[in-house]
């Protein structure tokens, strides 16, 4: 399967990110298991000094769909990088519909109003969300499809941990910021990546894709009509 041998030469070729992102989502999974969603979710949140508040508070916003638009934008206009900013908006486009789609059909409550008054001390106030689309985390989604496809893409290998880590704090960020539980994160980045390797493959195929799509409309000549007809 040519798509499957692609993907594969990129991702042997990006083994410390994607290595690294496999250990950290296997310890995270770990976690869960052992400790519980509540007992997790406190476990994580029990350090909140408020320069750590003011950190992700603004940190935060690495994940937004604002960011991303941004970061595409830069890419497109200011570095004239047209593959990459290809693969940036497919990778925001993609996951940002499938975590979408996953927050209406699960509808979660988020921490502020899963856990009952006073058994979580820690929300800050104009920042902590008490609605429900709590499964999985966007913001999550969106950090880890960005960190694939800069990785696939960028020609420098030795950033691939710093980008790993760029994308780890986004998603702890959603907890400690309890807009998220561990399980929300831990999709959204699973989500997030396979989202950046499709999109990373469609931005390297889309004029052949293109051109698939066009012969696939194109009506052979022996079914087109005689040209008599067409007059009448």
């Amino acid at each position: 399967n040519p798509l499957m041998q692609k993907i594969s030469i990129a991702l042997n070729q990006n083994k410390i990110y994607f290595a690294g992102f496999s250990a950290i989502l296997f310890a995270a999974i770990l976690f869960l298991l052992v400790n519980g969603k509540e007992a997790a979710f406190i476990s994580l949140n029990s350090y909140h000094p408020f320069y750590l508040n003011v950190f992700f508070i603004n940190y935060t916003f690495m994940g937004d769909g604002i960011f991303a638009v941004c970061l595409t934008a830069l890419m497109f206009f200011y570095f004239k990088r047209k593959q990459a900013g290809f693969a940036l908006l497919y990778s925001f486009l993609i996951s940002g519909l499938a975590a979408q789609l996953l927050k209406n059909l699960f509808n979660s409550p988020r921490p502020k109003l899963y856990f009952e008054a006073g058994t979580y001390l820690n929300f800050i106030d104009g920042v902590t969300l008490s609605g429900s689309s709590s499964f999985p985390s966007g913001h999550t989604a969106t950090a880890f499809a960005i960190a694939a496809v800069l990785v696939l893409m960028m020609k420098n290998k030795n950033w691939q941990l710093l980008v790993l880590l760029a994308a780890i704090l986004v998603g702890y960020s959603r907890i400690y910021l309890a807009q998220h539980f561990l399980l929300d994160v831990i999709v959204g980045a699973l989500l997030g990546t396979v989202s950046g390797i499709l999109a990373f493959y469609l931005a390297q195929n889309r004029i052949s894709i293109r051109k698939s799509i066009k012969r696939m409309h194109q009506v052979p000549a022996e079914l087109a009509p005689p040209a008599a007809m067409q007059a009448s």
